[in-house]
């Protein structure tokens, strides 16, 4: 986030005024990418209601605010490309593939799960689609990410790895060598910065001493773009540009989405490291409702027609919370299972 949007006392402002411009594209994609954006939402509200009910435990990261990024982005991506995330990434998950009955089974720690319940909402993993993770360590998916797109140089394979981190991971170690090594070696890594501004709890430019990030990849002469997270019209059109100019020079892009959560880091934050005015503001520019607005400005949506597409959200919700209720735990003769591979071979 520029110097100009916080003020002197670190209250952080939006990147600019509530996007209100006609939607450029085709109906199918344009109705497309609400549905998606609505259906992180309604998952990530029905996880916080399961949360306080006790059938969710552990550390649960909701994405509610950001739902623009992972929806513009993701529709970017072909099916072959690699998407690595942080512990926020149930949002990707969804838009990636994984079965919203697959997410809310491991978030019940049931063996039906993505991750046979071993791994909860931090640990979101399915080889099939290309997920790699959900990964707990701040910073975590970086060097992952370069591994990944070392691997396919080596092997001759052209995708994309496409590695979501927050603005926290850019202060780690890790961020700065993955950063150099893929500059150095040009591996065809998309950067995906979800900057929503405080990191764990702390305001971005209280930790940064640089809160121009796009200065931070330009520093390893990598190339970047800082656009508005919370218009799905804008990130889909900037991922569309950073994915082609990946895919088409083989080399790294960084690409920074100015966003903001609704809700605290996680279900055991209070919350009280920033003014509630602030967060009433940014709900403004909420990605869901200003999107919805300008759909219907242009005729493209009624309100019957929004009504329908949330019922129809809302009954595979249910769908997954039932379906997770009545899967499985793992039996405890199964618990060893790949904890250490048995002298024999393998314990798969």
């Amino acid at each position: 986030m520029n110097p100009q949007n916080q003020t002197d006392d670190t209250v952080m402002l939006p990147p600019g005024p509530v996007p209100t411009a006609p939607v450029p594209f085709a109906p199918e994609l344009a109705l497309g990418l609400l549905r998606d954006m609505l259906r992180i939402r309604r998952l990530e509200e029905k996880c916080a209601e399961l949360y306080g009910a006790g059938q969710i435990r552990g550390f649960l990261h909701l994405y509610i605010g950001e739902e623009a990024v992972a929806a513009g982005a993701m529709r970017a991506l072909s099916a072959d490309d690699t998407v690595v995330a942080t512990y926020r990434e149930h949002g990707q998950a969804l838009l990636r593939g994984v079965s919203m009955r697959a997410i809310m089974a491991e978030m019940f720690g049931k063996q039906e799960g993505c991750s046979r319940g071993r791994g909860g909402s931090m640990h979101l993993f399915d080889a099939q689609s290309r997920f790699f993770g959900g990964n707990a360590i701040v910073g975590g998916g970086l060097p992952l990410s370069v591994g990944l797109a070392l691997a396919d140089r080596m092997q001759g394979i052209h995708r994309v790895t496409a590695c979501f981190f927050g603005d926290g991971a850019v202060a780690e170690g890790a961020f700065h060598e993955s950063m150099n090594l893929a500059a150095l070696w040009q591996l065809p890594v998309l950067f995906c910065c979800e900057n929503n501004l405080y990191a764990m709890g702390t305001a971005l430019p209280r930790s940064e001493s640089q809160t121009d990030l796009c200065l931070k990849a330009a520093s390893y002469r990598i190339a970047s773009r800082a656009v508005d997270g919370m218009d799905v019209v804008a990130t889909h059109q900037a991922a569309l540009e950073a994915v082609d100019a990946v895919r088409g020079a083989q080399r790294p892009f960084f690409l920074e989405f100015q966003a903001y959560r609704f809700r605290a880091h996680s279900m055991f934050d209070p919350d009280l490291y920033r003014d509630k005015a602030e967060i009433e503001h940014w709900k403004e520019h909420g990605p869901i409702h200003t999107y919805t607005a300008r759909l219907k400005t242009q005729a493209l949506l009624s309100e019957e027609q929004f009504l329908a597409l949330d019922a129809e959200v809302g009954r595979e919700v249910d769908d997954a919370v039932a379906y997770a209720d009545a899967g499985h735990w793992e039996p405890v003769a199964d618990l060893l299972r790949d904890v250490h591979t048995p002298a024999g071979g393998s314990s798969s």
